[in-house]
């Protein structure tokens, strides 16, 4: 029988991997320096400079751009050029205040499915962040605090938190990495106690303690904000 007869009848083969299309390696690449901050919220984004300092041609980063301005991470201005879009307030108080609300239920879940090897596993994230903390490593921190909210909405075992969680992430550690500093201590202090209670079980006081701790950091982001 022949491959074109196989495949007919329904015989699953294994499908030749592509390589990613350029401009969505350049469009990672530029919104990871977007997101640690190495480009600014109102910096110029000329073409030029950055396919001499990613290394492409300027058309992959042309259609990025392109791409970063339809997911609002980039300002097109006719005219003008690209820039750095700057978070409004508003924008920011929107999108943390239902970080709020998922993960406070994403910790009194997590409390309520809690694994020794679960809580180990937030033990060890703690543990890097304080390192991070203590090398002045805003990146680190900013990274191992993701980490630890990213694990705390996997151990609450709802898939549709998990989805929606991920959705938000990246403008979350956007919004977090230039409080990350000034948050410092108190807010692993914050995130041991949400340990404490996820190990024991309790739902009630998990999801108060994150309501409280992403309270802070929204408080925090919108204080900032406001002086700048």
């Amino acid at each position: 029988m022949s491959l074109t007869s196989k495949l007919s009848e329904g015989i699953a083969t294994r499908q030749v991997a592509r390589p990613v299309p350029l401009r969505e390696t350049v469009y990672e690449a530029i919104l990871e320096l977007i997101i640690t901050g190495e480009l600014k919220p109102g910096q110029h984004l000329v073409e030029k400079e950055l396919a001499e300092a990613l290394g492409v041609s300027r058309q992959p980063v042309r259609e990025a751009l392109q791409w970063l301005q339809k997911d609002e991470w980039v300002d097109l201005r006719p005219g003008y050029g690209a820039f750095v879009h700057s978070p409004t307030p508003e924008e920011a108080d929107q999108l943390l205040g239902v970080r709020t609300l998922l993960e406070a239920e994403s910790a009194r879940l997590a409390a309520l499915n809690s694994t020794k090897d679960g809580v180990a596993e937030l033990k060890r994230i703690y543990k890097s962040g304080l390192a991070a903390l203590k090398a002045d490593d805003v990146e680190a921190v900013v990274a191992a605090n993701a980490e630890l909210h990213a694990k705390i909405t996997e151990m609450s075992g709802n898939k549709v938190l998990n989805e929606l969680a991920a959705q938000i992430n990246r403008r979350v550690r956007w919004y977090h990495t230039p409080v990350a500093k000034s948050r410092g201590k108190q807010a692993w202090d914050e995130h041991s106690a949400l340990i404490d209670a996820i190990a024991k079980k309790d739902g009630d006081t998990a999801s108060n303690l994150m309501r409280e701790h992403t309270e802070h950091t929204r408080k925090s982001y919108l204080d900032q904000s406001t002086e700048d």
